[in-house]
C-alpha cells in the first residue's frame, strides 16, 4: 500500500532563516535581527543578514523545487516585511515579494502553505511589550488580515503559529533564542495565553477575509513517547507521556495543544503547577476564542523519548543506550516518532495530521566529484517515512509530509554550523547544489511512497 492518492509531498523553510535582504524594500528589524547582532548570542556571531539570499533568488529556488517534483512548499511571512512597525502602515514592497513568490510557485504547480509566525516578531512590537501585551492578539489579527487580503485569492493553506513552545520557552524562559529573556514560570504562562489568543483571532480573521476556501491549522512540536516494547503497558506509558500536562513540567504537550484543540488548559498540569499557573489571566470568552475550529494539526517531529511502564508514576523515560544513532546536533534518531506521535495525537484530538517538519542536520560538504553525498539523510528519511506510512495504513488520517528543509540555512542560535537542507548552499558564493537526498526524495514523491 502507498500513501493516499492526494498525499501532500512538500518541503519547508522559514523567512528569517533563508530570505536575507534584511535592510531592503522597507523591512524593519525583528527580534532575531537584534538577537543575532548581539555579541555572544549565536555561534560564530552568525546572523540572517544574507542567509540564503532567497529574497533575490526565489525563482532559482522554485525552479529546483519544480525539478524535484515538489507538490507543496511551506514558507513563513516576515511580519517586519509587511508591517514595519508591526501595525499601521503597510509596506507594499514586502507584500509584492510574497505575491511574486506565490505566483512563481503556482506557475510551477506547487501549492503554497503559508505560516504566519515563525518566531521573527517585529522589534517594534517587542518594544511595546511583545507577547507580554495582551493587545498583541489584535496586532496579530491586523497583520493576518493584511496578508490574507493580499494572498488568499491564490492561497488556501494557512498555519498560524510555528512551535509556540520553542519561541516562548527558548526565547523567554531559557534565553537561548531571541529575544533572550529568562522569565518566571507564571510570566511565561501569560505569554503562552496571549499567543493562544493571537492564534484564535488569526483563525477568525482568515475565515472572515479569505477570498477562497481556507484550510487552517497550527504547528506545535510535541515531544513524543516511544514505547520500550510492544507490551500494552509500555504503549500506555508512552501515550501518557505524550498526552499529559505533567510529564515534562511546563514543556508537557498538554500545555501547548489542549487550549487550542480542546479549549482548556490541562487539568493535571494546572494541579501540578499550583500557584505557578496564574489562572486570573483567563478572561471570559478567552477559551472559546482560542479554540477555533481547525482543519488539520501540523506537527514538527524530529526525535522521541523511549518510555516504559512504571508502577509508581505510570511511565519512566529510559536513558539512551550506548552508541544510539544521533544527528550532528546529537538529537537521537528515533524513526518510530513518525508512527506513535501521529497515532496518539489523532486518537486524542481527532484532527487530520500534516507532518510540517521532519529532517536532520549532517556535516555535509561538496565531494571531489562536485556532488554532495548524504546517505545518512536518505536513510533517516526512509526509516521515518516508513513509520509514517505504517500509521497511515493503520487508519491515522495523515494528509502530508514536509521535509525540513528545502535549503541549508541559518539555524537560529547555531548559526550556519548546521545543514538541514535537501539542497546544499555555499554561503560564500550562494551556489545551490542538490544533494543525493534531493534526488532520492524526488523519486519517493514520483512513486507516492510506494518505493519505501
Amino acid at each position: 500500500m502507498s500513501f493516499p492518492k492526494n498525499f501532500i509531498w512538500g518541503a519547508a523553510s522559514a523567512s528569517y532563516q533563508i530570505e536575507g535582504a534584511i535592510y531592503e524594500d522597507g523591512r524593519s528589524p525583528s527580534v532575531w535581527d537584534t538577537f543575532s547582532h548581539t555579541q555572544g548570542k549565536t555561534k560564530n556571531g552568525d546572523n540572517g543578514d544574507i542567509a540564503c539570499d532567497h529574497y533575490h533568488r526565489f525563482r532559482e529556488d522554485i525552479a529546483l523545487m519544480k525539478e524535484m517534483g515538489l507538490k507543496s512548499y511551506r514558507f513563513s511571512i516576515s511580519w517586519s516585511r509587511i508591517l514595519p512597525e508591526g501595525t499601521g502602515n503597510i509596506n507594499n514592497a514586502g507584500l509584492k515579494f510574497y505575491s511574486d513568490l506565490v505566483d512563481e510557485l503556482l506557475k510551477a504547480e506547487i501549492e503554497p502553505f503559508i505560516t504566519l509566525f515563525h518566531w521573527d516578531l517585529p522589534q517594534a512590537l517587542y518594544d511595546r511589550g511583545g507577547w507580554r501585551n495582551r493587545e498583541i492578539a489584535d496586532w496579530f489579527s491586523e497583520y493576518t488580515r493584511v496578508v490574507v487580503e493580499a494572498l488568499s485569492d491564490r492561497v488556501s493553506y494557512w498555519m498560524t503559529l510555528n512551535e509556540p513552545l520553542c519561541h516562548i520557552l527558548l526565547g523567554h524562559y531559557e534565553g537561548t533564542h531571541a529575544p533572550g529573556e529568562k522569565m518566571s514560570t507564571p510570566e511565561v504562562f501569560k505569554l503562552l495565553h496571549n499567543m493562544n489568543l493571537a492564534h484564535g483571532k488569526a483563525v477568525k480573521t482568515i475565515r472572515k477575509y479569505a477570498k477562497k476556501k481556507s484550510i487552517i491549522g497550527f504547528v506545535p512540536n510535541p515531544s513524543t513517547g516511544i514505547p520500550a516494547s510492544e507490551k500494552p503497558e509500555d504503549i500506555d506509558a508512552a501515550r501518557t507521556f505524550t498526552l499529559s500536562g505533567t510529564s515534562r513540567g511546563i514543556y508537557s504537550n498538554g500545555w501547548w495543544l489542549d487550549p487550542i484543540l480542546l479549549g482548556e488548559y490541562p487539568k493535571d498540569g494546572i494541579k501540578a503547577m499550583g500557584k505557578n499557573f496564574p489562572a486570573h489571566i483567563i478572561k471570559d470568552g478567552d477559551m472559546e476564542l482560542i479554540s477555533q475550529k481547525l482543519d488539520f494539526l501540523g506537527i514538527n517531529l524530529y526525535t522521541g523519548a523511549i518510555v516504559e511502564h512504571d508502577d509508581i508514576n505510570g511511565f519512566k523515560v529510559c536513558p539512551p543506550k550506548n552508541g544510539y544513532a544521533q544527528n550532528a546536533l546529537k538529537w537521537h534518531v528515533v524513526p518510530q516518532t513518525l508512527y506513535y506521535s501521529p497515532k496518539f495525537l489523532y486518537e486524542k484530538y481527532k484532527l487530520p495530521i500534516i507532518i510540517a517538519e521532519n529532517g536532520l542536520t549532517l556535516s555535509d560538504w561538496v565531494s571531489l566529484d562536485g556532488k554532495v553525498h548524504d546517505p545518512n539523510r536518505i536513510d533517516f528519511m526512509h526509516r521515518y517515512l516508513k513509520e509514517l506510512k505504517r500509521a497511515s495504513e493503520e487508519g491515522v488520517d495523515i494528509r502530508g509530509y514536509f521535509a525540513w528543509s528545502i535549503l541549508d540555512n541559518f539555524e537560529w542560535a547555531e548559526g550556519y554550523n548546521e545543514r538541514f537542507g535537501l539542497i546544499y548552499v555555499d554561503y560564500n558564493t550562494l551556489q545551490r547544489i542538490p544533494k543525493d537526498s534531493y534526488y532520492w526524495y524526488a523519486n519517493t514523491i514520483l512513486h507516492n511512497g510506494d518505493n519505501l
